[in-house]
């Protein structure tokens, strides 16, 4: 089984991992879509806040559905390939992980129109000011449907900055 973490934004080089504006309405930060054939367990997930003063809490969720919000593409390189197994397959672009402005990416610029969701974890209330990062234990990890789209959702009473990401394995 390989591991891979994917983040809420391309991968950083020169400069640091840029952060993501939430806002006021509901907005996906990170979409994950499991390739045609293939089944993705999360295996932790989280996410961090800039906020400098403490406010009312935000609404943050990690769902899964088949209706795609559009995103900024993630490429190849900004999935990171977490151990020996992942490092050995390859690309997982190619079979494994589905990226594209409707698949894996993130910053989504339309929510798309949901009817339907199951959820991967609990829905939180989370501090601008703070953090949440949560690893599932053996055997109950959620699973990402063949097909399907995972999303980190949010919705703040105003903007903040936000780092999120997910590790799956494959």
């Amino acid at each position: 089984m390989a591991l891979y973490l994917i983040g809420n934004g391309p991968m950083q080089t020169t400069a640091a991992f840029a952060k993501v504006t939430t806002g006021t309405a509901i907005k996906t930060l990170l979409q994950i879509k499991a390739g045609a054939t293939t089944i993705l367990k999360v295996k932790e997930w989280g996410i961090s806040f800039d906020g400098s003063a403490a406010a009312t809490p935000g609404q943050v969720e990690l769902i899964e559905t088949d209706v795609a919000a559009t995103v900024t593409a993630s490429v190849a390189n900004d999935i990171t390939k977490l151990d020996a197994a992942a490092i050995a397959q390859g690309d997982p672009t190619t079979a494994l992980i589905a990226v594209g402005t409707t698949s894996t990416g993130y910053t989504a610029s339309s929510e798309g129109s949901i009817t339907a969701v199951r959820n991967l974890d609990a829905p939180q209330l989370i501090a601008p000011t703070n953090q949440f990062i949560k690893q599932f234990p053996l055997g109950t990890e959620p699973l990402i449907q063949n097909g399907k789209l995972a999303r980190i959702r949010v919705t703040f009473g105003a903007a903040i900055n936000a780092y999120c990401y997910m590790i799956v394995e494959v």
